[in-house]
């Protein structure tokens, strides 16, 4: 009894990962391009289309908050109407009104034209002088009563700090417009406090200052955080950009790798039937020519010739299946034949085929089955093919006098294995993904004078994964390779238990009607009644 298989590993091809650098670097290198090419076109340092989008989120902030605007400036001048002249408060607010309504109507142009950098340039001095303005009318009404005691430094301090907040929060995608809003204001009243002359006033003059400063640092992180939005957003437009674009070169090239696949499909399939046509030929008479069917050659070596003739033939026929059942697999087109399938025969009679090979060479092979293994559920041919791949491959790289171990049992998971483990020279860890693919050789078997396609392993590998089996190849140099296929626990067939219920009946009962009941008691004679006798 041979231990459960563990469950192997497929060997998978390395990916290429040197190709990733120089992509990776050149994206890098035209981005740094890019970025100084924009310093360079730009007024503000950055791209210009983020300086357009940073102007249209100004105008935008301006037109939502105009509302909230033109509260603050009614409020201000009806507050100042109490303690001031009326006429001049209300001439202030009409002055402010108006000088709001050209910012809103400035930023719906902005809005509504198409943008350019040197129109981006024009509007970004309209703006700033615009709001220049607007803070220079501020100072107008909150200098005004410092020489008189109408208003008290709080009130003063207090609307400053709103009008600062306000000014700073509102061009805070602007910064040169909302230091342009904010300075004068905080700038007259630092120096309105100063000529005061008293300690109090002082206090307040560097706290003036200090709010200036505090928001403008404010506007500027609210700058730079929006900023460093647009540049993620403009990241990642342009990655969708190339993730598309790679999309669209990817399906392009699925659709050139579809066409040529049918075209070799359409070649491999004609070419077989014109190569099979004249292999038939060949193999027959060469076969009736190295048997001497219609007498002895008069040289002796044609025997040889012919022998060497069919050999050919055989082995061409073998290396053109190969290929068509390599390309059926890839193509999707390989059906699998199912049917219950006992492993320990299939693998016996493989064993049976190729045992004088393997004797004529010296090389001995040990069989260890487990016994009373079910069947499982698969595709003979693609099993027996399998077997015959792999016992051939170890037959061909083990040296004269070597041993091979053919085993059959149960996996950890309930499923069945097979394994094939020779003794020969073994292939290196590098050539192991090289072996397993399409025509790939190892060194050993380029040097070997029974050299084949390549294709019996990514064959038997193919046929394995239809199964939804598992194909592991382990091997050492001058040590000797091993080769575990797995069928998974679903396909074996379990024997199932006798039914308890009883058959139903091979012909139904007929169904009774309650008139011919009747009828028929009805006439049943009185003779018969207590003895048994009905009719």
């Amino acid at each position: 009894m041979s231990k459960p298989a563990e469950k192997p590993e497929v060997v998978q091809l390395p990916a290429e990962t040197p190709a990733s650098a120089p992509v990776s670097s050149r994206r890098a290198a035209a981005q740094r391009v890019r970025e100084a090419r924009d310093r360079l076109t730009s007024s503000s340092g950055t791209r210009p289309a983020f300086d357009t989008e940073l102007l249209r989120q100004y105008a935008q902030t301006r037109i939502s908050a105009s509302y909230v605007v033109m509260l603050l400036v009614v409020a201000t001048g009806a507050l100042f109407g109490f303690w001031l002249q009326p006429v001049s408060a209300v001439a202030w607010t009409c002055a402010m009104l108006c000088i709001h309504a050209a910012i809103i109507r400035y930023c719906r142009r902005f809005l509504a034209e198409p943008s350019s950098p040197a129109a981006t340039r024009k509007w970004r001095t309209r703006f700033v002088l615009l709001d220049l303005l607007y803070g220079l009318c501020w100072t107008v009404i909150l200098i005004r009563p410092a020489g008189l005691d109408v208003a008290s430094n709080t009130l003063m301090m207090f609307l400053m700090l709103l009008v600062v907040a306000v000014s700073s929060m509102l061009a805070a995608s602007l910064p040169i417009a909302a230091l342009a809003a904010t300075a004068p204001v905080t700038a007259a009243i630092a120096l309105n406090f100063v000529i005061s002359g008293t300690f109090d006033n002082y206090v307040l003059a560097v706290l003036a200052l200090a709010a200036e400063a505090y928001f403008a640092l404010l506007a500027h992180r609210l700058h730079s955080t929006t900023l460093a939005t647009l540049e993620a957003r403009a990241e990642k437009d342009a990655l969708i950009g190339e993730l598309e674009q790679a999309k669209s070169i990817s399906d392009e090239a699925r659709h050139r790798a579809e066409s040529a696949n049918v075209a070799k499909s359409r070649f491999l399939a004609q070419m077989s039937h014109e190569l099979r046509t004249p292999l038939n030929a060949i193999l027959g008479f060469s076969e009736v020519m190295k048997s001497e069917i219609f007498g002895a050659h008069a040289v002796p070596v044609y025997k040889e010739y012919s022998a060497d003739i069919h050999n050919s033939g055989v082995h061409l026929l073998n290396l053109i299946n190969e290929i068509l059942d390599l390309s059926r697999i890839e193509a999707g087109r390989y059906e699998l034949n199912e049917e219950a399938v006992s492993l320990v025969h299939v693998v016996a009679d493989c064993h049976h085929l190729l045992k004088l090979r393997a004797t004529s060479r010296g090389i001995t092979i040990h069989e260890v089955f487990e016994h009373g293994m079910p069947r499982i559920w698969g595709d003979e041919r693609a099993t027996r093919q399998v077997v015959l791949n792999l016992l051939s491959n170890s037959i061909k790289f083990t040296p004269q006098g070597g041993e091979i171990w053919l085993k059959v049992g149960w996996t950890a998971s309930g499923g069945q294995y097979l394994s094939v483990k020779d003794t020969g020279s073994g292939i290196a860890e590098d050539e192991i993904p090289i072996v397993l693919a399409s025509f790939g050789q190892g060194s050993n078997s380029i040097k070997s004078a029974e050299q084949g396609a390549g294709l019996g392993l990514p064959i038997a590998k193919s046929l394995i994964d239809m199964h939804g089996g598992t194909f592991t190849l382990k091997s050492k140099l001058r040590i000797g390779t091993e080769v575990i296929v797995t069928f998974p626990p679903e396909r074996v067939m379990s024997a199932l238990g006798p039914m308890t219920e009883e058959a139903p009946p091979l012909q139904p009962e007929p169904a009774i009607n309650p008139a011919d009941e009747k009828r028929r008691a009805r006439h049943k004679p009185i003779m018969s009644a207590g003895t048994g006798l009905e009719r």
